[in-house]
């Protein structure tokens, strides 16, 4: 059965973060501004000079993660579309005046990486109003094991920012968009070069991943990026090679069993299945044979079920 709990809920922090005083009193819907994340990253660049720098050096974030509601993020990109590289452009230029003077107070002013990153994305717990931030000394990754991240999360209700540490495995609940992430190389002279801002070129559509039940496979994730616009997912008996194969080790998996398009017109994922059974969503898909393939929306952040065994997510990068 699906839960219902909420992703703060889920982290223990529904009480600290949403006080139940808030949701009685709180009505008025408060909608972000440019200016409003403009602030919000230049404040977070600061904050990261404080935390990480020392001796002589200053040290700060080079990659940013920036949390809003769904409704926030779609407004931006309906309404005000490429509003987020125009931000970007003046937060760098102000990352540059802060370290320039730093630079002029005799400070170690040298980066971390070559670039700076910028993703912008959206919880479906999150209204209208909230927003938080992750940090990121070195860009990657954002699925690393090794170590906890910081959040920053500022509730509508309050507007007072609390910062806690979580698992990188509670980044799935969130949902990264690739016309959402942007990358600008470093200057070491501290100029921005406008034209050099750009959205970043992954070649990958999305992200699927698997935990299967045979025992050579316990307790591991299998992880697919799809860079085809059309895949095919199959089982442990499937002999064909290609980045367009995703072949998940498992009996319990037919060969094939899906195949999966991306339509470029609607910007939409779509699944046929050819398996036993396959359920998306709690609802079943209907059989697809050679001569009769029946396409189902496949929506980003889904969860499909292979024969009632094999689970397979679908994540957008």
């Amino acid at each position: 059965m699906k839960s219902n709990t909420t992703f703060w809920q889920r982290m223990g922090l529904h009480d600290w973060f949403l006080k139940k005083e808030a949701f009685e009193t709180t009505h008025q819907t408060l909608t972000l501004t440019p200016d409003d994340v403009f602030k919000y990253i230049v404040e977070k660049f600061n904050e990261s000079i404080k935390e990480l720098s020392f001796a002589n050096r200053i040290v700060f974030f080079h990659e940013y993660i920036v949390c809003f509601s769904p409704e926030d993020y779609n407004n931006f990109m309906d309404n005000k579309r490429g509003i987020f590289g125009l931000i970007i452009q003046e937060s760098v230029k102000q990352f540059y005046q802060i370290l320039k003077k730093y630079r002029a107070e005799g400070k170690t002013v040298e980066p971390s990486s070559n670039k700076w990153v910028f993703r912008f994305v959206s919880h479906p717990d999150y209204r209208q109003g909230d927003k938080s931030f992750i940090g990121k000394l070195l860009p990657g990754s954002t699925h690393q094991k090794q170590e906890n991240l910081r959040v920053t999360f500022i509730p509508r209700q309050t507007g007072i920012a609390e910062t806690f540490d979580v698992n990188n495995d509670i980044l799935k609940d969130f949902t990264f968009y690739s016309e959402g992430y942007y990358e600008v190389p470093y200057q070491e002279n501290l100029v921005l070069e406008e034209g050099k801002i750009s959205k970043a070129q992954t070649g990958v559509l999305a992200r699927f991943e698997t935990i299967i039940p045979d025992r050579d496979f316990a307790g591991k994730k299998i992880e697919y990026l799809m860079k085809d616009e059309e895949i095919t997912v199959s089982g442990k008996d499937e002999h064909k090679e290609g980045s367009n194969i995703f072949k998940i080790p498992s009996d319990w998996v037919n060969t094939p069993h899906l195949r999966i398009r991306y339509n470029k017109s609607d910007g939409k994922f779509y699944v046929a299945s050819f398996g036993e059974k396959t359920i998306l969503n709690e609802n079943e898909v209907s059989a697809s044979d050679t001569n009769n393939i029946v396409w189902t929306e496949l929506p980003i952040n889904s969860r499909m079920v292979l024969n009632g065994i094999v689970g397979v997510n679908i994540f957008k990068l």
